[in-house]
């Protein structure tokens, strides 16, 4: 019936939104020091000169200066914002992925890339930009002569206050950009091998060490395949963004400032945090999602 076809999809749709709530939430808390240190480097120009000689000399730093909780500085603002983000990145995918799959159920490859890419936009517009800006400007702030920001709530009407709503949505460009390149990549290399692996039986069981493999591998070809991208979304949303025109103003700056290689800074932090999220993300949404499946089937 209509209804029950309804209800069907409502839970459906219900089980991948959480599903992807949690795992993001539950990532994020786990890999969030390398994240800040890849933004700490990405911030720190070598026009200054740089504050930084390497990533264990950040780390340093960091908990000298701050303790262990300075690792932390602007989790909350990826907190908030990594479980709608995972939410909105899974439901997206799948919704588009349920439109262009062919007649016997199956996703192809080709067709995968612009599901991410899809996915990946929605999140950029959505929720990455702002909880991006927010998180950028908290870590820049910290490393800051006198930091303004105590808390995130205190941090979010600062900014508001002072630049408007805009205000959060610096680099959008850049960051739809990013997180669409990135999406594509991830999703395009996660169904390539999860089509190899599975060949001609699709109800062929994937253990959570084969997911969490493929997984770290995609993250991996996103890393090598955006991070210019990431650099340059990194500089537009900093406390310093008014130096820049635009994205592309963004980039030449540091290209003729800092060289070729300014782009490829935070590589090591970015690949071990990218790699350890994707994993873990793919493995813990494929869990819930079948938890929440037989859930709603008892229900």
């Amino acid at each position: 019936s209509k209804n029950g076809y309804l209800k069907y999809w409502h839970n459906i749709s219900t089980s991948l939104f959480c599903a992807g709530g949690i795992a993001g939430g539950i990532e994020i808390c786990i890999t969030f020091p390398t994240e800040y240190v890849k933004t700490q480097l990405q911030l720190d120009e070598r026009a200054n000169p740089p504050r930084y000689r390497s990533i264990g000399h950040c780390v340093r730093l960091t908990i000298q200066e701050h303790g262990v909780k300075g690792l932390y500085r602007g989790l909350s603002s990826l907190l908030y914002g990594s479980i709608p983000k995972s939410a909105v990145r899974f439901g997206m995918f799948e919704f588009l992925s349920n439109i262009a799959k062919d007649s016997n159920g199956k996703l192809d490859n080709k067709r995968s890339l612009l599901c991410g890419l899809g996915a990946g936009v929605a999140e950029a517009v959505l929720v990455v930009c702002p909880m991006e800006t927010i998180k950028v400007k908290f870590i820049h702030d910290q490393s800051s002569s006198n930091p303004k920001y105590k808390g995130f709530f205190q941090g979010v009407r600062e900014i508001v206050r002072e630049q408007g709503l805009r205000g959060t949505y610096q680099g959008l460009t850049a960051t739809v950009l990013k997180q669409g390149s990135n999406q594509a990549i991830r999703f395009f290399v996660m169904t390539s091998l999860r089509n190899w692996y599975l060949g001609d039986n699709p109800h062929k069981k994937m253990n959570p060490f084969i997911t969490a493999t493929f997984g770290a591998t995609a993250g991996a070809a996103s890393v090598f395949g955006n991070t210019p991208l990431d650099v340059i979304k990194t500089r537009m949303q900093g406390l310093e963004a008014h130096k820049y025109k635009n994205t592309l103003d963004c980039a030449y700056q540091i290209l003729k400032k800092e060289g070729l290689l300014a782009f490829y800074k935070g590589t090591v932090p970015r690949l071990g945090r990218v790699c350890l999220d994707v994993a873990i993300v793919f493995v813990i949404y494929e869990e819930v999602v079948n938890v929440l499946n037989k859930v709603w089937k008892t229900a």
